[in-house]
């Protein structure tokens, strides 16, 4: 007959679980510190010891659950692509202004961390795997928002627009007003729109 003494078996799963969260959540934290920090500083000023500091474990917990600086700058830019898809994801198809408020929101959010990984991308390999990846889906994003706009267009016509929509909606033109000129976020997404606007053709 089978031990029936209650507590033990029943507990173990529950056990366990909360030790695959705990493991789970010490994970998303290192990364959230290495996205953080990247963000702030330049690559060859950010150390383990600092990701560990700012994450609240050990340089071993670090080290134990990534291997290495390297393979840890890769987790963080994966966790970083998945953010940034579901977000731009969000942006409505057709939509001008939906679209360009959605984009407004994520670089309110990460254009200072894109702006510093493009800053360094010639001199730190793992970046440019990075950047490169984001010039895709920005173009990948670019042609599924504007797609109605876009397909008004046919040949040498719709490859200019969707340059044109590329480069209005890309992160250097946001930097130029928003902190070169130093125009505020509500003048900077109608700067964006109206630019769009004319495009389509519309005063």
């Amino acid at each position: 007959m089978k031990d029936a003494r209650p507590g033990t078996p029943q507990k173990r799963p529950y056990r366990m679980g909360a030790r695959a969260e705990a493991v789970a959540e010490t994970g998303r934290r290192i990364l959230e510190a290495t996205i953080e920090l990247h963000r702030e500083r330049f690559f060859d000023q950010v150390s383990l010891e600092d990701v560990a500091e700012r994450a609240g474990v050990t340089v071993r917990t670090v080290i134990r659950r990534f291997g290495s600086k390297e393979r840890l700058i890769e987790a963080a830019a994966e966790e970083g692509t998945r953010q940034v898809t579901r977000q731009r994801y969000q942006a409505p198809i057709g939509d001008i202004e939906g679209a360009v408020n959605n984009l407004t929101d994520h670089y309110e959010e990460w254009a200072d961390t894109a702006l510093r990984l493009l800053a360094q991308e010639e001199r730190v390999a793992a970046f440019r795997s990075i950047t490169d990846a984001g010039r895709a889906f920005h173009h990948e994003w670019v042609e599924r928002t504007f797609a109605p706009l876009l397909a008004k267009r046919t040949g040498v016509e719709r490859q200019r627009l969707l340059a044109e929509l590329i480069a209005v909606c890309d992160v250097y033109f946001w930097k130029l007003l928003r902190r070169d000129i130093g125009l505020g976020r509500e003048q900077t997404e109608l700067a964006i729109r109206e630019m769009i606007l004319a495009l389509k053709g519309e005063e």
